[in-house]
């Protein structure tokens, strides 16, 4: 499970680190100077050609997109540059496992005295990739072994099988993944998966089978995607202790929905960023494109962070969420927010927050969390610039709320509802970084606001994940 307010089960993340060559694992050094190159830095040159050695069935349309800017340089400093940036698109492709620039002057009968030739080296991934790999979720594990056809139709199409065995979560998925040629970030992806997960909170299992497709693009300095999905549900008692509020929700559920996601992302890291902010804005609505479940979904995250005095990091956040269900039939469990637990509102227990029946967790309707956070280097710098520079001192200020709402009072009295038994908690510790795929936090945490019913972590807390309050 990705995120804190969508407790339904989650595919593998299809598109997400790729399994095999990446981009940002390869040296993206400038291009060497060569002597003979150094007497025309200062002089305006032309280039003449370019020339892409070593494809095997990658077809060369797609790729004359990607170097289309070099023909457009002025000098040879220009030539370096664009050469460099052509090279980091088609090693973003990924569709070759190392590319190369040879900058020379230009030969033959047409060479110009100012001429360039640029030669781009390539060597294409193999036709079939395998991996082995593991994969933290919130406060979960999972072995990942995947199999991949890169560039499976010549134009950087990849056709993806992952396999993921977890301690609460079992899927595996098939997807294709077409990119436009000439704008790798408009892209369309369909993908198939089954989805078998616990959930102990609320004594429920539940398996999802479903097929989904994806259309995301850039707009100005926003990134979009465009979502259909069609999932058949399976809800299930995970004990005999089960409540009788879990009980009733146990059966099979049909959900089609179309989803529209907006983010502006403008920090320097994902995972424990310096500065730089987060907007992200969602929007479900489910049961017009078929189905029994029908609802309208609304959430979004804000992050802001601050780069202060002696390395230290301010960083706040704010996330909330509504789920209004549409006709007559209440929400279903399986759709709701749910909140608490170490990578939301810390001292608390995972998913603990919140309305309940005989211990079982049932989510809410509306939610918002926030969190104030100070990020400062160990005492004294052990290990600076080096190992050390992976862990980070930790202080923090959690707060937030999850209920269900009556939603014939209207807007004020939803406001009032949510502001009433605020949960809050603080509390220090440390914050390991595991380069830029997760991070762990092993915390001191003090919870306060304490409900009946909520289950608190009063002490040390451990957490894992990608996605923190």
């Amino acid at each position: 499970m990705g995120t804190v307010h969508a407790r339904s089960l989650d595919p593998l993340p299809m598109q997400g680190p790729e399994l095999g060559v990446q981009a940002d694992d390869m040296d993206l050094g400038e291009p060497e100077h060569e002597e003979k190159q150094e007497v025309l830095e200062n002089k305006d040159v032309v280039v003449q050609h370019v020339h892409i050695d070593g494809l095997g069935r990658t077809k060369e349309d797609i790729l004359t997109y990607e170097i289309a800017d070099v023909f457009r340089a002025k000098n040879l400093i220009d030539v370096m540059k664009k050469s460099h940036e052509a090279r980091q698109k088609l090693l973003r492709l990924g569709i070759f496992r190392n590319v190369e620039v040879v900058i020379d002057t230009a030969e033959g009968a047409d060479a110009l005295p100012n001429g360039l030739d640029v030669t781009f080296e390539v060597k294409e991934l193999r036709r079939m990739t395998g991996s082995y790999n593991t994969m933290v979720g919130n406060n979960e594990g999972s072995m990942v072994l995947g199999l991949k056809l890169p560039n499976v139709f010549g134009r950087a199409e990849k056709l993806t099988f992952q396999f993921s065995y977890g301690t609460k979560e079992t899927s595996y998925g098939l997807s294709f993944f077409k990119p436009q040629p000439g704008h790798f970030e408009r892209n369309f992806s369909i993908n198939l998966y089954k989805v078998t997960g616990q959930f102990p909170w609320s004594s429920l299992r539940e398996t999802d089978r479903g097929v989904s497709t994806e259309f995301s693009f850039p707009i100005w300095r926003t990134h979009h995607t465009l979502k259909w999905e069609g999932v058949w549900r399976e809800l299930g008692c995970l004990a005999r202790t089960a409540s009788f509020a879990v009980r009733e929700e146990s059966g099979h559920s049909l959900k089609s929905s179309l989803s529209h996601t907006m983010v502006i992302d403008t920090r320097n890291s994902t995972i424990l960023p310096r500065k730089g902010a987060l907007l992200k804005i969602n929007q479900e609505l489910a049961g017009y494109t078929g189905g029994d479940v029908r609802f309208l979904k609304e959430d979004f995250e804000i992050q802001l962070n601050k780069t202060l005095f002696w390395d230290s990091v301010l960083s706040t956040s704010l996330w909330g969420g509504m789920l209004l269900p549409l006709g007559d039939k209440p929400s279903c469990i399986a759709d709701r927010f749910y909140l608490g637990g170490p990578t939301s509102v810390r001292g608390f227990s995972m998913y603990s927050i919140g309305p309940q029946s005989e211990g079982d967790y049932l989510g809410g309707e509306a939610y918002w969390a926030g969190g104030l956070h100070l990020y400062t280097p160990l005492p004294f710098r052990p290990g600076r610039g080096g190992f050390g520079d992976l862990f980070r001192t930790h202080f923090f200020l959690n707060a937030g709320n999850l209920c269900n709402l009556n939603y014939g009072e209207g807007p004020r009295a939803h406001l009032s509802k949510l502001a009433e038994c605020i949960r809050w908690s603080y509390g220090a510790g440390i914050v390991l970084r595991l380069g830029n795929i997760a991070r762990l936090e092993l915390n001191y945490c003090i919870p306060m606001g304490v409900q009946s019913g909520d289950r608190i972590c009063d002490g040390v807390q451990f957490g894992a994940g990608i996605r923190f309050l």
